[in-house]
């Protein structure tokens, strides 16, 4: 898939205010080589990425690839090796869309910070 000796450089850019999205980067980085920026303190305009757009979801961005929310958890989930996970998130589709979505703007509930907590103690 990749030529030369090094796969090219995967930019996650996640909110780094946020609890969940912090234990996640971590967890995803003990496994996958990944350029993490916190979009409050990165320069967007360079990664053609606007303030609005970040505040809503996730991006990954690889080569020419460009995804956000789902489907970047989903490859991310699949370049660390969990691709049972990454299966199942991207086959559920809309729905997994509607999951993300509801993650997002409920970070103050108690099953997302379970899901964080249980996140950080597997890290």
């Amino acid at each position: 898939m990749c030529s030369g000796s090094h796969m090219s450089e995967i930019i996650v850019v996640y909110d780094g205010q946020c609890e969940l999205c912090k234990n996640s980067i971590n967890w995803v980085s003990k496994k996958l080589a990944i350029t993490a920026l916190d979009f409050h303190t990165t320069d967007l305009a360079r990664l053609n990425l606007s303030k609005e757009q970040c505040s809503k979801e996730v991006f990954a961005l690889h080569e020419q690839l460009r995804l956000s929310g789902a489907q970047a958890v989903a490859f991310l989930l699949k370049a660390r090796g969990n691709k049972f996970l990454a299966a199942t998130i991207s086959g559920l589709g809309p729905l997994s869309h509607f999951g993300y979505k509801w993650i997002a703007s409920h970070r103050n509930t108690w099953p997302v910070k379970l899901l964080s907590h249980l996140i950080r103690i597997n890290s």
